[in-house]
């Protein structure tokens, strides 16, 4: 009767322990980037009755009989299957598709969760919107992001002022093939320019239809105040559908800029005549774009789908990558261990950190703009807590049962 007893009570205490994950899972079925735990319940010794014995000549063999002293705990471990992805149209709210953890803080402390909301500190610091923990990663050195350096916070200039030199204008229109009686022509169109101070700089392009050949135009770059040929020149040549078959650039084109800009205050171009004509209609020949852009102001912070690129975006439409984020991956994630504040850290079994880059090395993919909801499922969690109750109920019947036959045992004296 003692032995079903003790065996009744270790089940007791295991249901409690059971039911303790349960709540705990049902706690956090809101919480984002949670991951569930389960538990695995194992049998203990078994107290050896017989041996058993092995078959004779004249005789079978006899099973051992034992009996089992209870159960224990396996393990209760986290479940990493992937959460639903939330849209919560906020680009800094991130989320991963797939395998892999956001890194948060310095090595000595540094924790892993699967809980994106980002935001910059007072400092410019990326760090987790909920704890303040910083976030690692990468910044931009002189050959881009290296991802075989080590991690580090992530600490972004916000009050950065930017402008793009013009380096590539692109004409579009036409020159009227509708000219004087001796094949000459010409055609005059403006256009403006940005140093790499972002000052636009105004110039003109001048055509001049040569008498020698009719499909042949000469350009040349000229001051549009005073009408002095500036420094640029070469020709055009069209065929006989009036469309562009090639150029030449006798002297490559630049511009004045203002005092200070770079190359010596001069604006190098490259015009793309290609999509002029020649056709008998009148001229429109005119720059359908232009690369350069003026100063602007940064007026957002955008981290891209996939890798997690991190870009400064300008008022004045220019997009900067300024850093990239980290993402961990472990051999064995279940080894982790749970931190607060849905964390987590490396533990003894769960390998070594594999950190880079998303989308490499079976790392997942960031979903900017959603964060990830709690895997708990609440069916499987409600049918977990019955089990529970109905296996707490029955060690407690054991116990009473024990109790009773006990209880008659006592009384055989009277």
């Amino acid at each position: 009767m003692i032995r079903s007893m003790f065996t009744a009570i270790s089940s007791l205490n295991l249901h409690q322990k059971y039911l303790d994950v349960v709540s705990n899972n049902l706690a956090n079925a809101n919480t984002t980037g949670y991951k569930s735990s389960r538990v695995l319940f194992q049998d203990q010794f078994a107290q050896m009755m017989t041996p058993g014995s092995a078959p004779s000549t004249a005789q079978g063999g006899t099973n051992p009989t034992q009996i089992g002293l209870g159960v224990s705990m396996g393990y209760i471990t986290p479940n990493f299957t992937q959460g639903t992805l939330q849209s919560t149209g906020r680009n800094m709210d991130l989320g991963v598709q797939g395998d892999g953890f956001f890194i948060y803080g310095k090595e000595a402390n540094r924790r892993y969760s699967r809980e994106g909301s980002m935001s910059l500190d007072a400092e410019g610091f990326m760090v987790n919107a909920a704890t303040g923990a910083r976030a690692q990663g990468w910044l931009v050195g002189a050959s881009g992001i290296d991802s075989n350096l080590p991690v580090d916070d992530i600490q972004i200039a916000t009050d950065n002022t930017l402008a793009k030199a013009t380096e590539n204008v692109l004409l579009g229109g036409n020159l009227s093939a509708l000219t004087a009686t001796d094949g000459t022509g010409t055609a005059t169109i403006s256009m403006g320019v940005y140093d790499s101070l972002g000052t636009l700089q105004k110039g003109a392009l001048r055509f001049t239809r040569t008498a020698a050949d009719p499909l042949v135009w000469d350009w040349q770059i000229i001051d549009p105040v005073t009408g002095n040929n500036g420094t640029g020149a070469g020709t055009i040549t069209f065929n006989t559908d009036g469309q562009t078959d090639s150029t030449t650039v006798g002297t490559p084109v630049q511009i004045p800029g203002s005092s200070g800009s770079a190359n010596g205050s001069q604006i190098a171009l490259t015009i793309d005549f290609s999509k002029l004509t020649m056709l008998s209609s009148a001229n429109s020949a005119s720059v359908t774009s232009q690369d350069g852009l003026t100063a602007g102001t940064v007026s957002d912070v955008y981290i891209s789908p996939t890798d997690g690129a991190i870009s400064l975006v300008y008022s004045n439409g220019l997009v900067e990558q300024v850093g990239q984020l980290a993402l961990a991956r472990f051999t064995n994630p279940s080894g982790l261990l749970r931190s607060e504040k849905t964390s987590f850290m490396a533990g003894l079994n769960s390998g070594e950190p594999e950190i880079g880059t998303a989308n490499s090395g079976g790392r997942g993919s960031i979903a900017s703009g959603y964060l990830e909801a709690s895997n708990v499922d609440m069916a499987q969690e409600f049918t977990n807590m019955i089990l529970a109750q109905r296996g707490f109920q029955a060690s407690t019947r054991v116990i009473t049962t024990s109790d009773e036959i006990l209880q008659e045992l006592v009384n055989l004296k009277r």
